[in-house]
């Protein structure tokens, strides 16, 4: 939990959310509308999140837009972005990378036009290179990213770089999270990650669920609303002019997310050691967000996957009204 205190800063602050009807940006905007500010979120998604934000319809590809929205905010959650399976973000690449680039580009750009106050850039852990425990102080520039939308991730990163260079502004902060699962999570079958994946097959009665892989597979699972808490910490403390990491900080198997599933949901499965299992094991180390800004998150995984099952049931639609990038790929 955040210390009132904090969110007490944000009391009749002018708040904009980019991505606010997401996984990670609704559970931000139902903080701050508690803590008081006046709030505004900026989507495509034709969703509605809060009776008490401002929803603005349209297309942060565009500068001019950007630069009204962001104009006389106190504070800017840039959370928006591109989510996609592994399939879909390798396949098609151009569909994932270039709105990203071109979003965070003319975000972050309007943010500095405006002299934003405080600005909180969303990453992600695809702008590390592979390994098993990813540490800030460990990530080289010269290396390469886990995907190729990385890149995009990688570019917004080092245009906040620049104007902490050029201007010494340190107004902006910014977090890369892991494996973020949650309510309003994108349960489209064609591209959902892995927990939305499972999920959507159960409902759909798959017997026997088929995982693929041994199950051995470790992952950092993190729930959506521990990443909100330490979206806004980072908004009010800042990262010092680099990143922190916002995990669970918990290695999970894909076996143990399955049985842990099992123990709320009766179905059967099968894991299927002929077909891959992927990365071997991707942890986030988050000492680093606890010391300098006070993360700490609390959410087991049976009570974040209960909370996200509980969601689904009653909005098992809610993607058919999201903006698809890659069904709409000009090809």
């Amino acid at each position: 939990m955040i210390d009132q205190e904090i969110l007490r800063q944000f009391n009749g602050r002018r708040a904009l959310v980019t991505g606010g009807t997401g996984l990670i940006g609704r559970q931000v905007v139902k903080m701050l509308c508690d803590a008081g500010a006046e709030v505004s979120i900026v989507s495509l998604d034709r969703v509605r999140v809060s009776d008490r934000a401002e929803h603005i319809f349209g297309d942060l590809t565009n500068f001019e837009f950007c630069k009204d929205v962001t104009y006389g905010m106190d504070c800017v959650c840039h959370l928006a972005g591109i989510k996609g399976s592994a399939a879909v973000s390798t396949s098609m690449v151009a569909s994932h990378f270039v709105p990203t680039l071109m979003m965070n580009t003319n975000v972050l750009e309007a943010c500095l036009v405006n002299d934003i106050p405080k600005v909180v850039y969303t990453s992600s852990i695809g702008a590390y290179a592979s390994t098993d425990i990813f540490r800030e102080a460990d990530y080289r520039l010269d290396s390469l990213p886990m995907d190729f939308a990385g890149w995009a991730k990688r570019v917004a990163e080092l245009q906040i770089q620049a104007y902490h260079t050029q201007y010494g502004r340190r107004s902006f902060a910014i977090v890369r999270p892991s494996n973020v699962y949650g309510p309003g999570d994108n349960f489209d079958p064609q591209n959902a990650m892995v927990i939305p994946s499972l999920m959507y097959r159960i409902r759909r009665g798959e017997d026997p669920l088929r995982v693929w892989g041994d199950g051995s597979a470790v992952r950092d699972f993190v729930f959506s609303r521990d990443v909100a808490e330490g979206v806004l910490l980072a908004l009010h403390h800042g990262t010092e002019g680099g990143f922190v990491n916002l995990g669970s900080g918990r290695e999970c198997t894909i076996r143990q997310l399955v049985e842990t599933l099992n123990q709320f949901l009766d179905f059967r499965y099968e894991f299927d050691a002929s077909k891959p299992s992927g990365y071997p094991k991707r942890l986030m180390d988050i000492e680093r967000a606890r010391e300098l800004i006070g993360y700490d998150p609390s959410t087991s995984l049976l009570d974040g996957l209960q909370e996200t099952w509980a969601w689904y049931l009653e909005h098992e639609g809610e993607h058919e009204c999201k903006k698809n990038y890659f069904a709409e790929a000009v090809k």
